[in-house]
């Protein structure tokens, strides 16, 4: 095989090289993003002291003299949290494990595209569904007089982390290797004890994984929590008043980034508080990351994974042992908790005492009885994920159809938006994904071309898939505040369609890279070794033989991008949009109007508008909806055809 020539080298050299760097950028982004937000948020801790900061319970900085404590909206976002995944982790563990374990084909095949479906409602229209309808429900049922509340917040966050959970955790019980049902199933077990002492416990870090996920996606979320928790910077007295309106870090930079001098104290107290934010999601991110990469070493080939196999159900480590016969009770005390939102210390103690006599008839009833129920449980669980959607969807459209009409969709806003249509934001809309989409897929797919094919597993790629995993669990509003601190304010491209077209861009390509990343991989290596033993060169394998099956995965990650895109609001809050605009930009320089923010000043701000906000809802739901469904179909249909 004659060997290659030396311009042949060159192109090979200058190939890869070019993929470095798309590799690279995620990381050179996520030090930026640190960068840029430590030197607006720096002076807020060097003038007032981190502590004073952190634990500071007053936040006023307008007020004379101004006060930066931050610690009733560390508060609010941990409360809103918790109380998300009080909701959210029963409904999606146990969702996870009916449609894993339990469903029929066909109810498998309508339930995990109602999940995915769940994914893709954009952020704002959740807020908006939740202020219209979830805080009136919580006005009127509690008669208190308003329902923007902790417990809006909660009901919202724990809605919008379900896909998160379900999907991970399902992953996670999927993978559990076939012999260890088997051999629960031989000894004698019926299929509920095979599920709750071998199945999920040998998927219990998967599982975990994935409630940490979802904590990042409530803990990261802008405009579902800014639109329904009253946004007051107290903490709740007592402390379980789920009534209570709270404030959240994301919440607070949401509501008075757009309004503050730039350059105050204000400004840099601000951005401290993004500061806080980002490096409470990226503990996060960081603990749900190693507990997936322990979970991949344990199943890669050789690793022996003995954990919770039949034949080691009844072995105990020395450590742990003797807390066994108290292992009911602790989980007893946890799950009682709930009951202290709701009632205070007698809901607690009535919670307490209800699981006891449970726990105390689980002991009583046989086996095939409590299979029953618990199986019942599981169904109902995913039962109320899917009534959740419905209701949601029923909502928007019975309210906006009567609102779509054709010169709805082709006029400008008139009257603030009570009249006239949605043109200049749905086209916004477009030239802010297109031109995302543009900037991202090109870096994306370098990027896994690199992690994939010119490199090995090491400390180099484990650093740049840790930097992408980051950039991919960085909050909304945090690639906002960059984008208006670096492309608005320092490189001058002011609230302009190509500040909010790179901001879009970098918070889409975690999901290219990882997406196109798994659709290389999953072409077998024979074809590389076939294509090489032939005399092609490094890049003719690639291009010719690798990348073509792949195209599927490809294309669905960019319609995945395509998606999400569309339907944020935060990044864009700062960086690119205004909210009436009769004619479309002339120039990539000049700002633009977007469904999504217009959809949020529709309801939060203009009265009388009620047709128009549920048409435009409608409308935003409609274009994202059908993107994830055309991802969705394309999935499907590679996953039939393409056979190895």
């Amino acid at each position: 095989m004659p060997s290659p020539s030396r311009a042949s080298r060159t192109k090979e050299s200058a190939i890869r090289f070019l993929w470095f760097f798309c590799a690279i950028f995620a990381v050179v982004v996520i030090f930026f993003i640190l960068l840029f937000l430590l030197y607006d948020g720096l002076p807020l801790f060097i003038q007032e002291g981190l502590l004073n900061v952190l634990a500071g319970s007053v936040w006023n900085p307008t007020g004379t003299p101004p006060q930066y404590g931050i610690l009733p909206m560390i508060a609010g976002t941990l409360l809103v949290m918790l109380g998300a995944m009080a909701m959210a982790v029963p409904l999606g563990i146990g969702s996870a494990v009916y449609i894993a374990e339990l469903a029929p084909a066909r109810v498998k095949a309508v339930a995990k595209p109602a999940i995915e479906l769940l994914a893709g409602i954009p952020s704002v229209v959740y807020g908006f569904f939740g202020l219209i309808v979830l805080t009136d429900w919580i006005r009127v049922t509690f008669d208190v007089p308003s329902g923007e509340s902790w417990l809006a917040g909660s009901i919202l966050l724990g809605i919008m982390s379900l896909p998160t959970i379900i999907s991970v955790s399902e992953d996670a019980i999927t993978s559990v290797p076939r012999e260890y049902r088997e051999g629960s199933l031989a000894v004698g077990a019926t299929r509920w004890q095979t599920i709750s002492r071998v199945i999920v416990p040998s998927a219990i870090s998967g599982i975990t994984a994935a409630v940490i996920l979802g904590m990042g996606r409530a803990i990261g979320e802008t405009m579902a929590v800014l639109m329904v928790t009253g946004n007051a910077a107290v903490i709740p007295d007592p402390l379980w008043n789920v009534l209570s309106p709270v404030r959240t870090l994301t919440g607070t930079l949401g509501i008075e980034m757009g309004e503050v001098a730039i350059g105050s104290a204000h400004y840099h107290a601000l951005f401290g508080v993004a500061v806080v934010l980002l490096v409470i999601t990226l503990l996060v991110n960081l603990a749900a990351n190693l507990i997936l990469a322990r979970i991949r070493e344990r199943n890669a080939p050789g690793a022996t994974n003995c954990t919770a196999s039949p034949g080691r159900l009844n072995e105990k480590r020395p450590l742990l042992s003797g807390l066994d016969p108290l292992k009911p009770y602790l989980l007893i005390g946890v799950l009682s908790l709930a009951g202290l939102p709701l009632a205070g210390i007698p809901g607690y103690l009535v919670s307490a005492l209800a699981l006891f006599g449970l726990y105390r008839l689980k002991e009583r009833i046989s086996p095939r009885v409590a299979q029953k129920i618990a199986f019942s449980l599981l169904f109902a669980a995913t039962v109320a994920v899917i009534a959740i959607l419905a209701i949601i969807l029923f909502d928007i459209v019975s309210k906006g159809l009567p609102a779509l009409t054709w010169e709805f969709l082709t006029e400008p806003p008139r009257n603030l938006g009570r009249a006239g249509g949605i043109f200049p934001a749905l086209v916004g809309t477009l030239y802010l994904v297109a031109g995302a989409i543009a900037i991202a897929l090109p870096l994306g797919i370098g990027a896994a071309i690199y992690l994939t094919e010119y490199t090995r597993e090491g400390r180099l790629t484990g650093t740049i898939r840790t930097g992408t995993d980051l950039l991919n669990g960085t909050p909304s509003i945090v690639f906002g505040l960059f984008g208006f601190a670096f492309l608005v304010l320092y490189l001058g491209f002011g609230v302009s369609l190509i500040a909010g077209q790179i901001t879009l861009a970098l918070m889409v390509l975690p999901t290219i890279i990882r997406t196109t990343e798994e659709a290389l991989k999953n072409v077998p290596q024979s074809l590389r070794e076939g294509s090489l033993a032939l005399g092609a060169t490094r890049w003719q394998t690639i291009s010719r033989v690798v990348i073509p099956p792949a195209v599927p995965g490809i294309v669905t990650g960019a319609i995945l991008s395509i998606g999400r895109a569309a339907g944020e609001t935060a990044p864009i809050l700062f960086t690119a949009v205004v909210f009436s605009q009769r004619f479309l930009p002339s120039s990539i320089f000049e700002p633009v109007m977007a469904l999504p923010y217009h959809l949020y000043i529709l309801a939060t701000n203009v009265p009388g508008a009620d047709a128009n906000k549920y048409a435009t809802a409608l409308v935003l739901l409609i274009l994202v909806v059908l993107i994830y469904s055309v991802a969705i179909w394309i999935r499907t249909h590679s996953q039939k055809t393409i056979r190895w």
